[in-house]
């Protein structure tokens, strides 16, 4: 017994130094955030306060400087977050993550972004400002990488630090720019359910714009399975360890519609949530330059940003501007195809997928003159044609750099407009607020029409000729808006007006969040900072009101038991809210889960119906094909001897609700809240492992909101009836120009990216409180809350 508790004690002993060490080993890994560093390549020396969130005010002495420096504090803090947005467009995740993320590699090298970007790079002016400052900006990183301290995930990974590149930045950009795009998950499906079950099935789906109801107004002072390639890129995307760009709320208000006579701007850019977050936060002045801006990790000049004299932000177009082609084989030789009367030689890429712990995937890549077929890339497509994807980012010369630089380098409103005709894709609105009261949208994008009789809501034909016939428009054609007449302007990936006669085609979101934002903004004519901070957490969507009452209308309540009617009668006096104690929201989405399930799975399977989930369509098709008594959808299609109405479906999704609610929840509706099943986690790629979640992941979180409310906490649409919070608001942002000083902002979780940093989390409950902090710009009052490291020049 004796020896047994001796053997137990040196155990111990042996955890306990094994524990000790580990913790002297993560405390070295800590950013710096005071004292001095000797640093190469600037000119002298250069302050940075860390204030009290971790955000780096940066006093340089000229551009090069700060962002040599930018580099550097970037790199320490969020270094990891860096090399996976670096990795993702190259198809370089599976040297970290192994045969499991090799299908993510292979889709990403396959859409070609990393020769885009190499022939971005040699093309480059590189006597502009735009290049200087980024191969700065690329120095600081580097000199982090050589002398600073290596982040706790290469240890872990085994991961050897190597220096970044502008073909890097390049990347980051371009994977960004994919992650918009919403044509390859939809339009594979669109096609299959017209093949197999006829343009019938297609009427309820608003194919021809007509669920545009909200839209954004200018203003100038065969039978196959398709279906599989929509299934793959979603599961692709959606299993990616680095977050997608979704959708976005943005609204700037003139400063005849506020109390002080000043714009107030406000932004929050909706992307999928992971930790580290999104955006990076800091602070550059210099003698002829100043900006606060919010950057990408790795990239060299901010997507949001506000100084003084204006502000900026966006949210996506959701344009269309991917096109999938069918080409067509010679049958004779495999290695060509046809195109008008012509057989073509197909381009092959030959690309070379390093995984770790397994053989090396060697992929050769053909490409027709549409762009590169899919078809190897994506190994659940089974048609034999060839599915080529042809996308404006990687077919248009690439100017993404130049042009975020001017984003945060422009002179004047002019300056700032002209300068976005070089975002060629992503579609983008680009806002923007003066401090010389002038308000503005522009839609960035390369815009073009296809003849009137080609729907690019569909895999296109190839070898035609016709279909492929692109006019690219004028970017004077860009819808826009400037200094309207009704005083501000708003963008919520709602569809714009006609351009010249011409619905431009995209795959935009419900009307919901643009008639609240119009309800709200239209009346109000002495607006305040406070109260946009109260209308940017918004959790109300009138349209889901509205529509849970087409339901419970359409209801057979004959035989209804008393909690089917305490449910039900619930819904009635819902008025949309989506509050952490609201019963409805847990009522309303497990029904229209049951109601889309009952409805459309039937007829689509259960992959496809998955894959129908996942894509913008869905959303804008509930509230028009509720109230469509004669949809063909209704009839479930395994009752051959019954044809079932819309009552028979809502009546029978709701009863089925409302038992599963109660197994779920028990049996008093009042205890249905919405806290119990709508969380928000922020999850690491490296907190997948479960023995490391604790220490990389952040939360969970009980979380108000919901999908299509103004505060967008999205999930999908489960069958559990549990609502994972999968993407929302980025930051927050409200700048007000009659007080910039005192703008206010917040992050989902922290500034830093390094776990053992204070910031990594530090916003986190503030977050979901609803709560702002300022962005601080009284260089006095940063000094006063702020540790302040210095690097000296070399």
């Amino acid at each position: 017994m004796k020896k047994l508790k001796k053997v137990l004690l040196i155990i111990v002993a042996f955890l306990v130094v094994i524990a000790f060490l580990l913790l002297i080993y993560l405390q070295t890994t800590k950013p710096q955030y005071e004292g001095e560093i000797d640093i190469k390549n600037i000119s002298k020396t250069t302050e940075v306060f860390f204030d009290d969130y971790g955000i780096p005010h940066i006093y340089a002495a000229n551009q090069t400087d700060a962002q040599v420096v930018l580099g550097y504090v970037h790199a320490q803090d969020r270094l990891w977050q860096m090399e996976l947005l670096r990795r993702i467009a190259a198809g370089r995740l599976s040297e970290l993550f192994g045969n499991k993320v090799s299908k993510t590699d292979m889709f990403f090298v396959g859409l070609g972004i990393d020769e885009n970007s190499e022939k971005a790079v040699a093309n480059i002016d590189k006597n502009s400002e735009s290049y200087k400052l980024a191969m700065a900006y690329l120095n600081g990183i580097n000199q982090y990488i050589e002398n600073g301290k290596t982040p706790v995930e290469y240890t872990l990974l085994g991961l050897e630090k190597k220096p970044f590149t502008l073909k890097d930045v390049y990347n980051i950009f371009g994977f960004m720019s994919f992650s918009f795009a919403m044509a390859q998950k939809t339009d594979p499906l669109m096609t299959d359910i017209r093949d197999n079950l006829g343009s019938e099935y297609l009427k309820d789906f608003g194919l021809d714009g007509s669920f545009g109801a909200v839209q954004l107004k200018s203003f100038e002072g065969k039978v196959s399975n398709y279906s599989e390639i929509s299934k793959q890129v979603t599961s692709i995307l959606d299993n990616s360890p680095v977050p997608a760009f979704i959708g976005s709320n943005s609204w700037v208000i003139g400063s005849q519609k506020t109390k002080n006579g000043k714009v107030i701007f406000a932004n929050d850019p909706h992307i999928a949530f992971a930790q580290p977050c999104t955006w990076y936060e800091a602070h550059i002045s210099c003698p002829d330059y100043e900006i606060y801006g919010y950057y990408l990790a790795g990239t060299p000049f901010p997507l949001l940003g506000h100084n003084r004299d204006y502000a900026y932000g966006l949210t996506m177009f959701e344009n269309d501007d991917i096109d999938l082609f069918q080409e067509e084989i010679n049958p004779k030789n495999e290695n060509q195809y046809k195109y008008k009367n012509e057989f073509l030689d197909y381009k092959v890429r030959k690309k070379n997928i390093k995984v770790k712990d397994s053989s090396d995937i060697v992929l050769n890549i053909k490409e027709s003159i549409h762009g590169p077929i899919m078809n190897g890339v994506l190994n659940t497509i089974s048609t034999d044609k060839s599915i080529a994807l042809s996308w404006v980012y990687t077919q248009q010369k690439n100017q993404i750099l130049d042009a975020v630089y001017h984003l945060s380098h422009s002179k004047n409103l002019n300056d700032f407009r002209t300068n976005i005709e070089l975002i060629h894709a992503p579609g983008l609105n680009i806002m923007y607020g003066d401090a010389q009261n002038n308000i503005s949208w522009t839609a960035a994008g390369k815009l073009y029409k296809l003849p009137k009789n080609v729907n690019s809501n569909f895999i296109l034909n190839g070898s035609n000729g016709e279909d492929d016939r692109k006019e690219f428009l004028d970017f004077s054609k860009n819808p826009t808006a400037l200094n309207p007449s009704w005083n501000y302007v708003y963008s919520s990936n709602n569809q714009t007006e006609a351009v010249d006669g011409y619905l431009y085609p995209g795959y935009y979101l419900p009307k919901d969040r643009a008639m609240r934002i119009e309800s709200i903004l239209f009346p109000k004519n002495n607006w305040t900072s406070k109260d946009v901070e109260k209308m940017i957490l918004d959790n109300t969507s009138t349209n889901a009101a509205k529509n849970a009452i087409t339901i419970v209308s359409s209801l057979n309540t004959n035989d209804f038991s008393r909690l089917e009617k305490d449910a039900m009668y619930s819904l009635v006096k819902w008025d949309g809210e989506n509050e952490l104690t609201t019963i409805q929201s847990t009522i309303y989405n497990k029904l229209i889960y049951r109601y889309l399930e009952n409805t459309f799975q039937d007829e689509l399977g259960r992959d496809k119906f998955s894959v129908l989930l996942s894509t913008h369509v869905i959303k804008q098709l509930i509230e028009p094909q509720v109230a469509n008594e004669n949809s063909v959808w209704w009839d479930d299609s395994k009752t051959k001897d019954k044809k079932e109405t819309r009552k028979e479906i809502l009546t029978k999704s709701f009863r089925e609700t409302v038992a599963e609610l109660e197994k779920q929840l028990g049996k008093d509706v009042n205890t249905w809240t919405w806290n119990k099943v709508h969380t928000l986690k922020h999850e690491h790629p490296i907190g997948k492992i479960e023995l490391l979640a604790p220490f990389f992941n952040v939360g969970k979180f009980e979380v108000a909101g919901s999908n299509e409310v103004i505060n967008n906490l999205m999930f999908g649409f489960p069958s559990n009836g549990i609502y994972e919070v999968k993407a929302g608001p980025s930051t927050r942002r409200i700048i007000d120009f009659s007080d910039v000083e005192n703008s206010v902002s917040i992050l989902p979780t922290g500034n830093s990216g390094n776990p053992m940093s204070k910031h990594y989390n530090d916003q986190a409950e503030m977050y979901n409180q609803g709560k702002f902090r300022k962005m601080k710009m009284n260089k006095k009052e940063i000094i006063a809350s702020s540790t302040k490291l210095v690097f000296i020049a070399k």
